[in-house]
């Protein structure tokens, strides 16, 4: 069964008027998803998700004009070989590094798709795992900058569909964080698992400031205090308080910059994005890398359902795995574009779908009511 064809296609929502959320990164103002399709020779076709890296006609080009010409004629079945070429030609030298990393993702999972269509097997059995309820946290774009009390009636809302854990979005200023979290911890109670994401907002003398207010409301961790290759000050935070570990990964590619993480020894919570890593196939290394040091995965997770079904299977079939990132967006029209690919129980948990290959029907003809809208999906004010 050979490649025969790979499409990208750019899927652009604009959010209406007033309805942003805004956290460390900005404030967003559209929503982009890039679907991958895979053809073969055979007529099984795989569908995979792309993150759009804030340019998401970029990441079509180089997945139409650099790494389709190099993959087709290849074997479907053959993931570790598309891995290789793509490093080889694009990753280790001469390339588009990240934006390769992208391209590939959404590639390496239709890949998936296709072996589990072609096996008859769900994603979660082909990766030798079972279809186990995994915990989740209400996640996406959502509990963003606002005032405490309607953050903390936000997350009520989110625990009283089932949720156990959700994540608040520091980054504004250190009294406001304090003020939110603090607030967030009494309107909830002890029993919600309360993280918390800067989006590479702060400095380490903000981070020396709130830390110790996340310790005492028990927070499970800080991500991404800092922006991803600013190893010299995640290894400083680390130093602060044992009690909150700091997280990140999603924006790291490949499971060498997974390397540079364990040999900076102060991220003890991993979040690879299957859409941004390089995909399942790499996804699985980098949870290899991790497992030998007891150190947890928790999945990030983009757009579609397609990337949300993946990351379910790919969690399911983890020793290490940790929470599912839930979107709980309420402007994300991706999410369901193929119907629901999660339902959160009473227990707070999910499952994988049970459908062969990633268990998701694509139905392109939605496409059309998406154009793309290129450009970046947040707004920084300076």
């Amino acid at each position: 069964m050979k490649i025969t064809g790979i499409s990208a296609i750019p899927l652009s929502f604009r959010l209406p008027e007033g309805k942003t959320v805004t956290m460390g990164v900005g404030s967003t103002v559209k929503r982009d998803a890039i679907i991958v399709r895979v053809e073969t020779s055979e007529g099984i076709t795989g569908y995979g998700e792309a993150h759009p890296g804030r340019s998401p006609g970029a990441i079509v080009s180089l997945i139409h004009n650099t790494l389709a010409p190099m993959l087709v004629g290849m074997a479907a079945t053959d993931v570790v070989g598309v891995a290789q070429r793509v490093h080889r030609m694009q990753l280790s030298s001469h390339g588009v590094g990240s934006g390769a990393s992208l391209a590939l993702s959404g590639i390496d999972m239709a890949l998936w798709d296709i072996r589990g269509k072609a096996a008859n097997m769900p994603l979660y059995e082909l990766l030798g795992g079972t279809r186990r309820r995994v915990p989740a946290y209400a996640g996406g774009i959502a509990l963003g900058y606002q005032p405490k009390e309607s953050l903390a009636e936000e997350a009520k809302e989110y625990v009283a569909r089932g949720y156990k854990a959700l994540k608040l979005r520091l980054g504004d200023n250190v009294r406001d964080d304090i003020a939110r979290v603090v607030h967030v911890r009494e309107a909830l109670g002890d029993r919600i698992d309360i993280l918390s994401d800067a989006n590479t907002a702060y400095t380490i003398a903000d981070v020396r400031r709130v830390l110790p207010v996340l310790a005492d409301i028990r927070a499970g961790w800080l991500e991404e205090p800092f922006a991803c290759n600013d190893f010299a000050s995640y290894r400083e935070a680390a130093k602060i308080t044992p009690l909150v570990p700091i997280a990140a990964g999603e924006n790291h590619y490949t499971r060498f910059e997974f390397a540079q993480l364990l040999e900076a020894g102060a991220v003890r919570i991993w979040q690879p994005d299957l859409s941004k890593c390089g995909g399942i196939t790499e996804g699985l290394r980098i949870a290899a890398i991790a497992s030998a040091w007891r150190i947890p995965m928790n999945a990030h997770s983009s757009a579609t359902g397609l990337n949300h079904a993946a990351t379910l299977h790919f969690l399911a079939a983890c020793e290490n795995a940790g929470y599912f990132e839930a979107c709980v967006s309420k402007f994300n029209p991706f999410r369901d574009l193929f119907g629901s690919c999660f339902e959160i129980g009473t227990d707070g948990c999910v499952e994988p779908p049970s459908g062969p290959g990633i268990g998701i029907e694509v139905d392109e003809s939605l496409f059309d009511q998406y154009p793309l809208i290129d450009g970046p999906g947040y707004v920084v004010k300076f």
